[in-house]
């Protein structure tokens, strides 16, 4: 599950001097698409590290994006591929590629959406309505690879750049790039069989959207092979303004049977396919899948179905397996993606078995060399490694659990990790394959995202996009009204140090009382109190006269699996006790007028703010509750099971988790806001907690969206859902 409220971001420095103080309003947020200023998305480094590359919205329509380069040598920002140039009329896209773009939340994104860099770092690859190109730097010329009436999806260079690899009907197919000669891999691919395609829950809850891996030889392909026959049909109803759709999905609820996965390699030569001894044991998970540098091994991560195991295995090319590494947990293993494996046969590997993820040092046969970073910090991921000098570039909480920073350590010599970043805030960094540069995407709640290209060393090079709200950003007549965030720490039952933050009102008044926006999401892997840009609907509610508090409860990110795992099979019950430790604190403030707080939250939020009016209803003056889960029987195995258990074996546990036996505690106001065709948290979670509801005989708002989906998005939507939450707020609290 994730957060999918939208970050427009609406924050900037108190100290901006403007000639006219305007006040936020919903028709001017959402008639700019982007008040941030921030217009860049899917920014990489080329391989050879002279070219930044992003995606950009047209001028005159935002959502639609083109394919643009800065020249680090040349100092120069280009338009590269116009998407207008190749697209005439609308996109059309098939079922799966509408489904991959919801999970991905980019339901709305034209154009180019998506591209990839070849490994030498002389052409670009991108899909565009269902078809392949490549564009040539030398030439500056695009080629159109494919043209079929099936769509082409989730296309890769292979490692040399002589192919182009893509799933079509279920198959996995390559094309050679100088001749444009098509090879098929895989033939049995249909129905229920799917080749090199990742399932429903790894796609949605596992962070991998593939399920193909070339070779570095470019010799073979791993591929999983997915059988979805196991998984029950689901009748999911897809409610537009004008009709219904009845939608038969493969749904794996928890406790339910998952699809059956098997992993093969496919020989380009001679079509050979080996099948890989994955073990006894069919009920499992792979997680992820790479091949070492030489080619004659490939790494998988085997998942048991419980969680609690997760296992390196490398496989060679006859399917024999053997196990590198094994991690337990009591409670469950979060996933990652910081494998890497160095040319001196040896790999990095990211473990939280110390309760905080850290690196470490292992050879080839599973003999761990060293510790590589340790203390009560996470490594949020590994950005980049300089073989050359050993440098091993990450980012981390080093400094503090609301901040975000790049680090180096010497991985060969140790050391305590050198900070890079300085600027206090949050650093999102991409690297190049090299480790020479990285791209900073910082922000903190007083500056919206500026973007800029530095050596490793942390000098600036170039702006991408310095971002100054100065006279002609959209954002510059509202600076002024900017509304600062107060950061402070309170204590949880346990002990634990809980974090929250305070956005105070406009032309804030110590001698009155004023009515709260508490705003929450409370689930697994979300932090929401950082030091980084804001979301919209924060300031516009200051601004409106309400205190903004947001706190992260036990259960959330990036604080080390201690304080995450307390949630285990007892879901909302901490994270309940902890937003109440906020709200207690707020209603001991004298300038808090008690009994008027509010809670608002969105999917695992909308979960809390049930929660929030069930079990503590004289806490709160309302809830409005977006998309939530009423029962986590209704949600998907993965995400479920990873901190619930089984329905089976921790019945008790769901039956405490569910909204349903004490939604007759309601006395305040509810509004339930739901999408008719949510296919992540499903329509079905809300139309069971109204029929509970009404025939306790207790009264509620709603407000449904035909045809909206999770994030019920579309500009007139969000509008519309931010309007209808506002004037709840503002309504009853005011």
């Amino acid at each position: 599950m994730k957060s999918i409220v939208t970050i427009v971001g609406l924050i900037m420095t108190l100290s901006m001097q403007t000639a006219a103080a305007e006040l936020l309003t919903l028709e001017r947020i959402f008639a700019s698409p982007d008040l941030s200023g921030s217009s860049l998305r899917a920014l990489k480094m080329s391989p050879d590290g002279q070219r930044v590359t992003f995606l950009q919205g047209k001028t005159e329509n935002k959502d639609q994006y083109d394919l643009w380069e800065y020249h680090i040598a040349e100092q120069q920002r280009r338009l590269l591929v116009d998407s207008n140039s190749l697209l005439v009329g609308d996109e059309v896209l098939s079922a799966e590629e509408q489904a991959r773009r919801e999970r991905q939340r980019l339901a709305n994104v034209k154009g180019i959406i998506d591209y990839a860099w070849s490994e030498a770092g002389d052409s670009l690859l991108f899909p565009l309505n269902g078809d392949l190109y490549v564009y040539h730097l030398a030439t500056q010329k695009t080629k159109q690879l494919t043209e079929s009436t099936a769509f082409e999806t989730d296309a890769k260079f292979s490692p040399h750049g002589n192919y182009v690899s893509f799933i079509r009907e279920q198959n996995v197919f390559v094309v050679d790039v100088k001749t444009g000669k098509e090879q098929q891999l895989t033939f049995d691919g249909a129905g229920l069989i799917k080749n090199g395609m990742a399932e429903f829950v790894a796609q949605e809850e596992m962070d991998r959207d593939t399920g193909y891996w070339w070779s570095p030889d470019e010799q073979h392909i791993a591929f999983l092979q997915v059988d979805e026959s196991p998984v029950a049909i689901t009748k999911r109803y897809e409610i537009n303004a004008d009709d219904v759709q009845v939608i038969e999905q493969r749904y794996p609820y928890t406790g339910e049977d998952n699809v059956q996965i098997k992993l093969a390699t496919v020989n380009l030569k001679s079509q050979a396919i080996q099948w890989i001894d994955l073990g006894k044991e069919t009920d499992i998970y792979i997680a992820r899948v790479a091949w070492l540098p030489d080619g004659k091994l490939l790494s998988y991560q085997w998942q048991s179905r419980d969680q609690q195991t997760l296992k390196l295995k490398f496989a060679d090319l006859e399917g024999h397996s053997k196990t590198i590494i094994t991690e337990t947990s009591d409670s469950w293993i979060n996933l990652h993606h910081d494998l890497r494996f160095l040319k001196d046969d040896h790999f990095i590997w990211a473990s939280e078995r110390s309760g905080f993820k850290h690196l470490y040092l292992y050879d080839l046969q599973g003999q761990l060399i060293r510790q590589l970073t340790d203390g009560q910090w996470v490594v949020d991921a590994i950005e980049g490694v300089d073989e050359d000098s050993h440098w091993l570039y990450f980012t981390g909480s080093l400094d503090s659990p609301l901040e975000k920073h790049l680090y180096r350590t010497n991985y060969t010599d140790g050391g305590a990790p050198q900070p890079i970043t300085v600027a206090s805030g949050f650093h999102e960094i991409t690297m190049d394959a090299s480790a020479q540069f990285y791209i900073d995407h910082w922000s903190d709640r007083d500056h919206p995202p500026k973007i800029s290209l530095h050596r490793a060393n942390g000098h600036r090079t170039a702006w991408l996009n310095e971002n100054k709200v100065a006279e002609g950003h959209p954002y510059f007549p509202y600076a002024k009204n900017h509304l600062p965030n107060e950061f402070g720490e309170l204590q949880s039952a346990d002990g634990h140090t809980l974090h929250y933050r305070m956005i105070k009102p406009l032309g804030f008044d110590a001698n009155q009382q004023y009515p709260v926006f508490q705003y929450a999401y409370g689930g697994p892997h979300v932090q929401y109190v950082t030091k980084s840009w804001g979301r919209w609907i924060e300031q516009y509610m200051a601004q409106q006269g309400f205190i903004v508090f947001v706190l992260d409860n036990r259960g959330s990110d990036r604080r080390g699996l201690q304080f995450e795992s307390v949630i285990y099979k007892q879901m909302g019950t901490p994270e309940l006790a902890d937003q109440l430790v906020g709200t207690n604190y707020l209603k001991s403030l004298p300038y808090v007028a008690a009994d008027k707080i509010g809670f608002f939250g969105w999917s695992y939020g909308g979960f809390m703010a049930l929660k929030a009016l069930t079990n503590a209803p004289d806490d709160y003056a309302l809830a409005v509750a977006v998309a939530p889960v009423t029962d986590f029987a209704l949600y998907d195995t993965h995400y479920t099971e990873r901190y619930m258990s089984t329905p089976q074996l921790n019945p008790a546990g769901y039956r405490k988790t569910a909204v349903f036996d004490n939604a007759k505690n309601i006395k305040k106001p509810l509004l339930l806001i739901h999408g008719m065709a949510d296919d992540n948290v499903l329509f079905l979670n809300s139309t069971k907690l109204i029929k509970v509801l009404q025939d306790a005989g207790i009264l509620f708002d709603t407000m449904i969206y035909p045809g909206g989906k999770h994030g019920i998005s579309g500009q007139k939507a969000q509008f519309h859902v931010y309007s209808t939450i506002a004037d709840y707020f503002i309504k009853h609290l005011k």
